[in-house]
């Protein structure tokens, strides 16, 4: 697929949906909006967990909000860090189930600590002025109103305040009660970026809150912890494990672009995510690792740190935000102004490369001729290979050093050759192309599936449209079937499958629905397919995957998916297979010289 058409799909996506038959419905936000691009644009945001039980821990609204003035809180030394991590975004969490539902703003609603000093506005203004959002966290949990033996709300004051009775310890009393918070909020902070709201409330959807908020502040975006909601304009992953690598978090995430996708962590090592009065260490490589292989899976870092009560962080984390400054410094060419490659911006393959290498590959939004390649994991050589998907490569050079690097490129793959210094985190190679080749031109491809959904058909993969996707109706074995429209030379098949699971198995119930088993036949005439010309076992990896063919000429190709990675458990995705999309290679590119 030519680049400068994955390139125009993002800005083309709002006019498409209306097309594609994906237009928003009423419970539905717009899939991309103008409001949304500043955090298109962000690479991450600061996660700020700070309220009542922040230790030492208090419950008395007044002293605690005196011990944050006499301690000296200042709101431009949490911008500044923020700044530190090339952050545009923090997300302020005072208003927690765990923390005490401290609102750190002054409010005439009662039910909960509301302090006189304005320290939201402060962060708001603080922010604004150099650049950065403010959105706003709230809780939808009235569960944790006893924790450690204290009634955190107050539910005779919001009574008397609402004229009846109200229990803000159950869930619709708090669902009043936090909805009501909602509207005060976006009167009185017009300049908030949102609201990052954790899980849902029955309240709120009874009384259609989040349109509400579009209607009343349609700059603010609205974010979901955990659960992928339509209406939302991002979905945020908390703190995903078990990958390998460690840091690659976008293994354990199941949004597929250009929906907004926020991956949420904690950069100390251990302990909650609010200061517990401890100095947990920060591992560098984990969250340098999860930085980059996140931007280059156009996925957003929301990084936690455990703030103070006077606001600062603990040295260990003050002093990992200062190295991620002068670190990020050095390569953020590499990483501000691009997407992922290898997914629906175009782009090599990231991912896992020989002999034990790993890393991504960002891409200019500005140049889609112009790459990065991260390699986070060194190979155990001198050489990298990695798949070129067409790209014909002119210059390769060390982002930090300057350095040109010897390169070939043959059957698929870019070559670097010669390697010896590796960077600790993440060794930045700068690739200059002169754009794809050897691709089939998909305005010439129809594709018929012996088996699909209704609005998902075969031809949904060949579309050039990455808001449309083939789905196999659970039907295994199911036929691709590409007709060039005349016999031209085959050389490989390249598939981007749909992004709507993890890659790997994390529990029983979340699992990969990629391709795992395959076979390749060719046709002259569409009838007769004779023998598979390869068959074989794609991984169960993210991004753009490829099935080479010994050269052949043909003018039907099926593609026959014999098999899906996720089991019978998971009941959700076990035989599900779903395509952005897929074309065919006539030819390897060459080096451009």
């Amino acid at each position: 697929m030519p680049a400068k058409f994955l390139r125009r799909v993002g800005t083309a996506c709002a006019s498409m949906l209306l097309l594609s038959g994906l237009a928003a419905a009423p419970a539905s936000a717009d899939l991309q909006k103008p409001s949304q691009q500043w955090l298109r644009d962000s690479q991450a945001g600061l996660f700020l967990h700070w309220g009542m039980r922040t230790s030492p821990g208090y419950t008395s609204c007044s002293a605690w909000e005196k011990a944050i003035t006499d301690g000296g809180w200042s709101p431009a030394y949490w911008v500044t860090e923020a700044e530190k991590l090339h952050a545009s975004y923090l997300v302020l969490a005072s208003f927690h189930s765990r923390l005490g539902y401290a609102r750190a703003w002054p409010s005439k609603i009662p039910g909960s600590c509301t302090t006189h000093r304005d320290f939201l506005g402060e962060l708001v203004a603080a922010a604004k002025s150099r650049g950065l959002k403010v959105i706003l966290y709230m809780t939808n949990d009235a569960q944790w109103h006893d924790e450690g033996g204290h009634e955190w709300l107050d539910s005779a004051g919001y009574s008397k305040y609402k004229g009846k009775t109200v229990n803000l310890d159950s869930q619709d009393g708090f669902g009043q009660f936090s909805y009501d918070n909602f509207f005060e909020v976006m009167k009185n902070y017009p300049d908030l970026g949102g609201f990052w709201i954790d899980n849902d409330n029955a309240y709120w959807e009874s009384h259609d809150l989040y349109r509400q908020i579009y209607q009343q502040r349609p700059d603010y975006l609205l974010s979901n912890n955990n659960e992928d909601t339509p209406i939302m304009d991002t979905i945020s992953n908390e703190q995903k494990t078990g990958m390998t690598p460690s840091y690659d978090y976008p293994q354990a995430t199941y949004t597929p672009m250009p929906r907004l996708t926020e991956a949420c962590f904690k950069l100390p090592d251990t302990g909650s995510w609010w200061y517990g009065g401890s100095n947990p260490p920060v591992n560098r490589m984990l969250n340098l690792g999860r930085l980059i292989t996140n931007s280059g899976s156009s996925i957003k870092s929301l990084m936690a740190e455990t703030a103070m009560v006077n606001g600062k962080f603990p040295a260990n984390q003050e002093a990992f935000n200062t190295f991620a400054k002068s670190y990020l410094d050095a390569i953020w060419e590499s990483l501000g102004g691009t997407e992922g490659a290898g997914y629906m911006y175009g782009g090599m393959q990231p991912g896992f490369w020989n002999d034990g290498a790993h890393g991504v590959i960002t891409i200019s939004k500005a140049d889609p001729d112009l790459q990065y390649v991260h390699v986070l994991t060194k190979p155990s050589g001198s050489t990298l290979k990695i798949r070129d998907n067409g790209y014909r490569v002119r210059k390769v050079t060390n982002l930090r050093t300057g350095a040109a690097i010897a390169f070939s490129q043959a059957g698929g793959s870019l070559t670097l050759t010669g390697l010896s210094s590796w960077d600790t985190y993440d060794t930045v190679f700068k690739v200059e192309t002169a754009g794809r080749t050897g691709i089939v031109d998909p305005k010439t491809v129809t594709v018929k599936a012996s088996a699909s959904t209704s609005g998902h058909s075969g031809q949904s993969l060949s579309d050039r449209s990455y808001l449309t996707y083939f789905d196999n109706n659970k039907t295994l074995p199911v036929n691709l079937d590409f007709d060039l429209g005349t016999a031209e030379r085959v050389q490989y098949l390249g598939i981007n499958q749909r992004e709507d699971s993890v890659s790997y198995a994390r529990s029983d119930t979340e699992q990969s629905a990629r391709i795992k088993g395959y076979q390749v036949f060719v046709s002259s005439d569409g009838q007769n397919w004779g023998s598979a010309v390869k068959s074989g076992t794609l991984p169960s990896h993210r991004a753009v995957q490829f099935v080479d063919l010994s050269a052949v000429t043909a003018r039907y190709v099926r593609l026959r998916v014999t098999s899906t990675y996720a089991a019978s458990s998971d009941s959700t995705r076990y035989k599900r297979l779903r395509i952005d999309e897929a074309w065919l290679g006539s030819a390897y590119a060459t080096a451009a010289g």
